[in-house]
């Protein structure tokens, strides 16, 4: 397969986890003969530096001409200590996936079976756990119209949702149930807000297509407490844009770090592919930036387009460098690799994935991994 894909590598850790990325993918290149041609541009925080605005149009164009987008990280102190600062980073990612009409964000929620103990929870609560979340990502109270009154005392944010935008994400939701175990949770607060009571309605009306799925209902403070008290009971769970962005970044330290989780952002003809994490600035260039969220976006990319068993050979070797502890100090804090080192044992690990191998150390230290 030929894909053209735009690479994003943004602010802070961004260019060096999805260095991994495209390291992995240049391994499954070689392995499975594909053909994957990589151009960069800017997005955030550098954009601004560099073009003035966070999405350059130079940056839209490559990305609506692209088959995929690979997306690193975005964000920068310098704005978020700002609250006045009338252009930031966070802008150029908002503007990208509403030009790309990417509406749907697709966010596993997975726990290792060799991590378990890294997780803050017991392991009798967290293991099993294994859902996705299906984030509205163009609509409600992140985009809807904003007011600030002049004297600069109150402010509103409008949350507004049509049937058309609850619909196309909730088909996608349940058939992504009905391929694993035929449950979708509505996560809302249908019991306050107008627009979650657009969201049952519709939602409601959906599931009568899809009628070995079992629909329920949760609302969104009681879904925050029921993630934490017990995860397994989750399969697929559809919630809006700022529910989804909460409840996903809760579930993501189920697993032990958030540095694990990946996520895809799927529209009608684009699709954008970017860990869950931020951009750590206080990690940059120091090689300690887990690369394994960025490294498994790449998984779903391929997935995305039919390349299952490609998809699968990278997940192999994540769970492998995971297993043998080739991995980065935020998962094991006396841990000596860092984030190339661990980018370069999994892209290996693609190429040759026998189970077994020796550690070459003298390479580790100049930062290479090699299978002897």
């Amino acid at each position: 397969m030929n894909l053209n894909i735009a690479l994003l590598p943004g602010d802070g850790i961004g260019p060096e986890v999805l260095a991994q990325a495209v390291k992995c993918l240049e391994a499954v290149e070689e392995t499975f003969n594909h053909q994957f041609n990589f151009r960069e541009a800017a997005v955030g925080a550098i954009a601004i530096e560099r073009k003035g605005k966070p999405l350059p149009n130079t940056t839209l164009s490559l990305c609506q001409d692209a088959d995929a987008v690979l997306f690193g990280a975005i964000g920068d102190p310098k704005y978020d200590n700002n609250p006045d600062s009338a252009v930031r980073p966070e802008q150029g990612l908002l503007e990208l996936r509403k030009a790309l009409g990417l509406f749907s964000n697709i966010r596993p929620v997975k726990v290792f079976p060799a991590l378990i103990h890294n997780s803050p929870l017991k392991k009798e609560i967290v293991e099993g756990t294994d859902f996705t979340i299906y984030r509205e990502l163009t609509g409600g109270i992140y985009f809807g119209e904003k007011k600030l009154n002049t004297e600069g005392t109150v402010a509103s944010d409008l949350c507004e949702y049509s049937e058309k935008e609850i619909s196309r994400i909730a088909h996608l939701a349940f058939k992504a149930a009905k391929n694993r175990s035929n449950k979708l949770t509505l996560v809302d607060k249908a019991n306050v807000l107008e627009s979650s009571r657009l969201w049952r309605k519709v939602v409601t009306k959906i599931g009568e297509s899809y009628p070995d799925v079992t629909l329920d209902y949760m609302f969104v403070d009681n879904a925050a407490m029921q993630i934490i008290l017990n995860p397994s009971q989750f399969d697929v769970v559809l919630t809006s844009n700022m529910f989804g962005d909460i409840i996903s970044d809760e579930g993501s330290v189920i697993g032990g770090s958030i540095g694990l989780l990946p996520s895809a952002s799927i529209g009608e003809e684009s699709a954008l592919f970017e860990p869950i994490h931020g951009s750590y600035p206080q990690a940059k260039g120091m090689d300690i930036a887990n690369p394994v969220a960025s490294i498994l976006s790449a998984a779903m990319l391929l997935e995305h387009f039919g390349l299952f068993e490609e998809a699968m050979s990278v997940r192999e070797a994540v769970d492998k460098s995971l297993r043998k502890k080739i991995v980065t100090p935020d998962i094991d804090s006396k841990s000596q690799y860092g984030t190339n080192q661990v980018g370069d044992f999994i892209a290996e690990n693609i190429v040759d994935n026998g189970d077994d191998f020796n550690m070459n150390d003298e390479n580790i230290d100049l930062g290479k991994s090699t299978i002897i």
